[in-house]
């Protein structure tokens, strides 16, 4: 008899609990490379220059005040405030290299400042680069503009002034609520904190307010999370991003503190099939790997009608769109092409000194990779592919070019994780959980086991 818990196979959780990407981007940025030349990106752009294309751009500030032990964001941790200014000098040289580049025919549909801690700036550098972007770039006057907040260093002064450069959705990170969970993590924060910020950042006029939660961390349980989950639904959120805790020591050498009080796979595959149980009762739907949102939102009507798409922030509404991010480590992505810039803050600098853009590795796709692109992106978004619908856009037959990625499907669908017909492939409601390894069968640059490049799969 199958070993069960809360309705999930353990023996699956055993089978299937292996290193694999999270595919915000296929290939995954593990496969870029030094050999991407800067000529072969600015001829990517300039080819674009008159495209009807939207912009998504994102601008990336490290900076931190203390590290969360758990992060695998490249952060600058610092008390030092004179670093936001000097940080930013450069991050405007960059933006209005690249402005020139793309030209103003194009519109910004999406703008996100990611970190790091972006409210680690003051009040007048939200403002200065907030009013800069939108001079350098025409942005849609629907334009989704949003910012993640940690709730421990923002004030309303700050808040009114993501407002008034035009942002209209936040991202706070909560984590989790425990004590014990935060004492673990190096992150504490209180419910008063977090509801005050909520209350300011609604009144300031923000439309949409999402709350990013970890599961996964060292010492949580069912039961204490579902507490947290008690706490974040008084608070409303218009969003939920759930993320599992990619724990990768080897990379990020602060999370060898937590090593031995992480949960057991089978907890935090427990933890999230609750999670989807009462978010569900609450009236949120469950929208691809990690995120949930109320009926009425723009990710669930994207959902309903095929358009999610899924990019290197994340879930989002805009699939027609290039990204272009700036900052250290920033990564962008056209149809053809990804390039990252320096993840080392002096690398950055220097980069920008010589009159250069910070570009430090690359990847261009071949027509295979567009392909197979497409395929992980409808499962990750859409939970199903439609053969036909495949192998009309791009002129293949989808059974015969992905002969051994179906036999490959075959185990999945006897563990019951998908759903193979003559037409397409379904997601059960099982499979959800496993939606990063259903994913994996159509991946052709998956690294041999033994080799550490990702966190695990559960």
């Amino acid at each position: 008899m199958q070993a069960l818990v809360s309705g999930i196979d353990l023996d699956l959780v055993r089978k299937y609990n292996l290193p694999g990407p999270r595919y915000t981007s296929y290939p995954p940025a593990t496969n870029f490379s030094q050999d991407l030349a800067w000529g072969e990106v600015a001829s990517e752009i300039s080819g674009n220059k008159n495209s009807s294309r939207a912009l998504s751009l994102y601008c990336h500030l490290p900076f931190c005040r203390s590290l969360c032990w758990y992060c695998g964001c490249n952060t600058v941790i610092t008390r030092q405030q004179g670093q936001s200014a000097t940080y930013l000098d450069y991050l405007k040289t960059e933006i209005s290299r690249m402005a020139a580049l793309l030209g103003q025919k194009r519109e910004v549909v999406q703008l996100h400042w990611g970190g790091g801690t972006p409210t680690f700036l003051t009040r007048d550098e939200i403002f200065s680069l907030g009013t800069f972007l939108r001079e350098q770039f025409r942005f849609s006057k629907a334009a989704e503009a949003s910012v993640e907040i940690d709730p421990r260093g923002v004030t309303l002064e700050k808040i009114e002034a993501l407002r008034q450069v035009g942002f209209n959705r936040a991202s706070i990170g909560v984590q989790d609520f425990d004590p014990v969970v935060q004492k673990a993590v190096h992150r504490i924060q209180s419910f008063e904190e977090n509801r005050r910020v909520m209350d300011q950042l609604r009144e300031a006029g923000f439309s949409s307010l999402n709350i990013d939660l970890i599961y996964g961390l060292p010492f949580q349980t069912r039961e204490s999370f579902e507490r947290t989950l008690d706490q974040v639904l008084v608070l409303a959120p218009t969003r939920l991003a759930v993320f599992s805790y990619a724990h990768v020591p080897w990379i990020k050498s602060a999370q060898k503190i937590l090593s031995n009080t992480l949960p057991l796979p089978e907890t935090k595959l427990q933890i999230l099939e609750m999670v989807v149980d009462r978010l569900g009762a609450a009236g949120y739907e469950f929208v691809g790997m990690d995120h949930f949102a109320r009926a009425d939102d723009e990710l669930v009507r994207a959902r309903r009608e095929k358009t999610l798409y899924r990019n290197f922030q994340g879930y989002s509404t805009h699939r027609g769109a290039d990204l272009h991010a700036f900052g250290m480590s920033g990564i962008s992505q056209t149809q053809d092409i990804y390039w990252q810039n320096e993840k080392g803050l002096g690398e950055y600098y220097q980069a920008l000194k010589k009159g250069d853009l910070p570009l430090a590795r690359g990847y261009q796709l071949t027509g295979d990779d567009k392909l197979r692109r497409e395929v992980i992106m409808r499962i990750m978004c859409d939970l199903a592919i439609e053969f036909k619908e495949i192998s009309r856009e791009f002129n293949i037959a989808f059974a015969d070019y992905f002969h051994r990625e179906l036999e490959l499907l075959d185990t999945l669908e006897k563990d019951g994780l998908v759903e193979i017909s003559s037409a397409g492939l379904a997601v059960t409601s099982q499979g959800r959980f496993f939606l990063r390894n259903i994913a994996m069968c159509f991946d052709a640059y998956l690294p041999a086991a033994t080799e550490r490049r990702f966190s695990r799969t559960i």
